[in-house]
């Protein structure tokens, strides 16, 4: 059984692939990471491909939805760019079954422990930000 006590992110699934991804050096193998994630993600229904749940400030077509069952956030998404969808991936691994309250209070200060954002261009970076953002303000809402 996996180790289940908050580390530094307050999310122990964050932090083992935050973990994972800080323990190589070769930018590479992040991004490999980063794909072999987004490979796993689930299908998007299509009514989920609307405004409600698009990231605002993000180049590329990416949605995130998040639902409340028993107490417990579950996550869907996807992008149409590769590493976005990665990046997306990462976040919902990271912040699945969590509480809204974990969720919203998770410092994004994880993402340059990750080692990305060296090689993430300026607006990719943004967006990971940006669909944080958005994750965290459905689990808020989700909350109330």
């Amino acid at each position: 059984m996996a180790d289940s006590t908050p580390g530094p992110t307050g999310s122990p699934a964050l932090d083992r692939i935050v973990a994972r991804l800080a323990s190589t050096t070769d930018p590479r193998r992040r991004y490999e990471y980063v794909l072999w994630l987004a490979k796993k993600l689930e299908p998007l229904p299509e009514e989920f491909r609307n405004d409600a749940f698009k990231v605002k400030g993000c180049v590329s077509q990416v949605y995130v939805v998040g639902q409340l069952r028993e107490g417990k956030l579950h996550w869907l998404g996807d992008s149409d760019a590769a590493i976005t969808k990665g990046l997306l991936a990462l976040l919902i691994e990271g912040l699945e079954g969590l509480s809204p309250e974990q969720a919203a209070t998770i410092d994004p200060g994880f993402i340059a422990a990750t080692g990305l954002q060296a090689s993430l261009t300026p607006s990719r970076a943004n967006g990971f930000l940006n669909i944080l953002r958005l994750m965290q303000a459905q689990a808020k809402a989700l909350a109330a």
